[in-house]
């Protein structure tokens, strides 16, 4: 009975899961819906949320949106809200992971996609702006979010920057003690047993992999996509631009190098065209990024043309890459809230926060530039429209109450006609 009063708010996540496009992009959905409109978190909370993720590997939009339901109903409301947000993506993956073959034999055209990217930017640097005004006030804030707009802008593509910026941001912020000075050492004792559980499913999920592997179980490529999707899920920093060329790397390159030819080992892979054309179509669809997990899970299992063993594939891909995601948000949420009370914690948040609008900022800026880029190349018209589709969308979300979903709609339209 409890969840019941939950349910409008279940119904803006569904809503958000079938509209909201392009990674980065989600958190200005969620400014938008869940803070502007709703009001079931705060800008300021969610520009907590959004530090605390983007410290963390994996899914980090899914991550906030998941702290998201677990502020409004416990860990309940949190696991419901994260199926409910990456159910639709995964079954359109996993979906597709069946249909490939249907599409290759057909001229299928995703123009009607186009704008869908400008207008990811246009979110992305609403949702800059508007956090703006909270994280910079001071000089060393404002520095510090130069410095993050420049070398985002330059390493966009280098997996190590988002962390590296946050952690250097958290110590520079820690110099001085004078804005903000400890108080007094909490007296509640930080627990951090709730780590072991994490590391121990990592642990165990590579054991059985490897020993199935070797010892030719039977089914035996289940517990590698699982083991795979869980790794990745655990290890990557960054978001989908950087899990998608480490997913090529294991499914596309490693099982034609020479070592494991030599070897023998039956892995899991995939041909270049099938892969390509899965990270195109999951870049043209709502939800998060990771939702790929499907699709790889579907497509390394599908080589006996069973229906049963493909459909398991896609489960697991999708259950091993969103996991840690849902393990580590609940898990180290509780020790971060506590750890807050620590000045030197909160101290780093101001750097951390600083950063953030900084990573936004940079995206905005590289991804506009990419997006113009390509498309001069080809037709020039194409980048007046990009460039408008950006300011029109920023300004939408700025100064009208149009709700993002409409925009979605508009720009697939516009993309139609086009």
């Amino acid at each position: 009975m409890k969840l019941l009063r939950h349910i409008p708010f279940l119904r803006a996540v569904l809503l958000h899961s079938i509209t909201a496009f392009g990674g980065p992009a989600h958190y200005g959905v969620m400014l938008k819906t869940f803070a502007n409109e709703r009001h079931d978190i705060t800008e300021v909370e969610l520009m907590d949320f959004v530090s605390f993720c983007n410290m963390l590997p994996g899914a980090s939009s899914t991550q906030v949106l998941t702290l998201i339901g677990y502020k409004r109903g416990g860990i309940p409301l949190a696991i419901l809200t994260l199926a409910i947000w990456v159910m639709p993506a995964c079954i359109l993956m996993s979906g597709l992971s069946f249909l490939l073959d249907y599409f290759d034999d057909r001229d299928i055209t995703v123009k009607i996609f186009h704008f869908l990217q400008p207008m990811a930017v246009g979110f992305i640097a609403f949702t800059a702006f508007r956090v703006y005004k909270i994280a910079i006030y001071n000089t060393i804030t404002r520095v510090i979010l130069g410095f993050a707009i420049v070398l985002t802008f330059v390493f966009f593509k280098t997996p190590w920057i988002f962390p590296a910026l946050i952690i250097a941001a958290g110590i520079v912020t820690n110099f001085s003690s004078k804005r903000i000075p400890q108080k007094g050492v909490p007296s509640k004792q930080i627990k951090w047993g709730n780590m072991l559980i994490f590391l121990a499913l990592f642990g165990l999920a590579g054991y059985l992999s490897e020993t199935a592997t070797r010892n030719k179980w039977k089914n035996h490529k289940a517990y590698n996509v699982f083991e795979s999707s869980y790794r990745f899920g655990s290890l990557v920093f960054g978001g989908g631009d950087v899990l998608i060329p480490m997913m090529y790397e294991q499914y596309v390159v490693r099982p034609s190098t020479p070592h494991i030819i030599a070897a023998h080992r039956d892995v899991l892979k995939m041909n270049k065209t099938d892969f390509l054309t899965g990270s195109g179509i999951v870049r043209a669809i709502p939800g998060p990024i990771f939702a790929i997990g499907s699709f790889t899970g579907g497509m390394t299992l599908r080589e006996d043309n069973r229906v049963s063993t493909q459909l398991l594939g896609c489960i697991l891909g999708g259950l091993g890459i969103f996991l840690p995601s849902l393990l580590l948000v609940l898990f180290f949420f509780p020790v971060w809230h506590n750890l807050k009370k620590y000045a030197v914690i909160y101290r780093s948040l101001e750097g951390i926060n600083a950063v953030v609008v900084g990573l936004m900022a940079g995206a905005t800026l590289y991804l506009t530039n990419d997006i113009l880029n390509i498309n001069q190349k080809s037709n020039n018209f194409l980048v007046a429209a990009d460039a408008g589709i950006i300011l029109a969308t920023f300004l939408t979300l700025q100064f009208s109450k149009i709700p993002p979903p409409v925009i979605v709609l508009a720009c697939i339209a516009l993309g139609w006609l086009i």
